[in-house]
């Protein structure tokens, strides 16, 4: 008799939770269990094939129900949900979800020895000098890493090794770059970004550039990391580097809009981010220009994903498709005009 597959998604009503769920959904076998707050909206996982529970990690009693699983399951957890927080000033939520949520979700899967797929991010690893190329640490240093974010990344990653080797948590890490693509339903800053854009609000870029992943691609890296990620091992899920202007030309290419000519000099868009922050913060909107994301626009992301692609078989597609597929995915939500 063939073992019964579950699937626990934390956080999997948000932007990568509900890609995983859509992949996952294709395979008709799998029981798919999606961990959701419990007033948080669900209109990403409409239509799909996953049983909805409400729960917040940082309240370890409203896991109980999801993790009841019936004797000789085969169970794995991918633990999403976390706080991305790019603003300046300190936000105790994001400790409380980042490291005690994840505290509590290994308590979990420690007692139904599943095993645990921890989506951490490149923010965690710290930044090599002179764009040397980056790959997977074992050690991380909280210290070492810029913002409260990466900060909290970089802590729990470290206890989830610990309880690898300490309390023989069957678990493995990935660290998605930064993420774009289609089913944001949220407001991620580069889809705030793109609709800025598109809608000729947004006049200027800066210098600077990122490594920019689509959504799908971490997605299905993280599906693969269930079945052949090694215990105790992480993995950098990215692409490549895209600098701001290609970025840029690449929506102005498929939304056949204007391109942006006016690219700010990063000390004139420093000098502006906190202003810019208080702005988005009125309209009630992620704010596109913070202190911390225009750090990260002048970082090292020269991150290597060749572990990644030969133990878990990761691939990733074309620049211009993840926009198009963006573009198009706003567009059939009237997102787009």
């Amino acid at each position: 008799m063939t073992k019964k597959r579950i699937f626990i998604i934390t956080g999997a009503n948000g932007f990568l939770g509900n890609n995983i769920v859509r992949q996952l959904s294709v395979d008709k076998n799998n029981e798919i269990r999606a961990l959701v707050l419990p007033n948080d909206k669900i209109n990403s996982l409409d239509g799909l094939d996953c049983k909805i529970y409400k729960g917040d990690v940082t309240k370890k009693e409203t896991l109980n129900e999801i993790f009841e699983v019936p004797r000789n399951t085969e169970l794995y957890v991918i633990h999403c949900a976390a706080i991305v927080y790019i603003k300046t000033k300190y936000n105790p939520r994001v400790y409380d979800v980042n490291v005690n949520g994840t505290k509590n979700v290994i308590e979990k899967v420690l007692e139904k020895n599943a095993k645990l797929v921890y989506v951490s991010s490149v923010h965690a690893i710290p930044e090599k000098p002179n764009k040397e190329i980056m790959t997977e640490i074992k050690h991380f240093a909280p210290n070492k890493v810029k913002g409260q974010y990466a900060r909290t990344k970089a802590e729990t990653a470290n206890y989830v090794l610990n309880c690898v080797k300490n309390k023989n948590l069957d678990a493995c890490i990935v660290h998605p770059s930064g993420i774009i693509g289609p089913n944001d339903f949220g407001n991620t800053h580069l889809t705030q970004l793109i609709l800025d854009f598109a809608s000729g609000k947004l006049t200027a870029g800066v210098n600077g550039g990122y490594d920019f992943v689509d959504v799908r691609d971490v997605a299905y890296g993280i599906i693969n990391a269930c079945f052949l990620g090694k215990k105790g091992e992480c993995y950098i899920l990215s692409n490549r580097y895209i600098s701001v202007k290609e970025l840029l030309s690449t929506i102005s290419e498929v939304t056949k809009t204007r391109n942006i000519k006016t690219i700010l000099p990063m000390w004139l868009a420093r000098f502006t981010a906190p202003l810019s922050e208080l702005y988005y913060e009125f309209l009630k909107q992620p704010p596109l220009y913070t202190r911390y994301s225009l750090y990260t626009l002048t970082s090292n992301s020269n991150f290597s994903n060749e572990k990644a692609k030969k133990e878990l078989n990761y691939k990733t597609r074309d620049f211009k498709e993840t926009i198009k597929d963006t573009v198009d995915f706003l567009k059939d939500r009237g997102r787009i005009k």
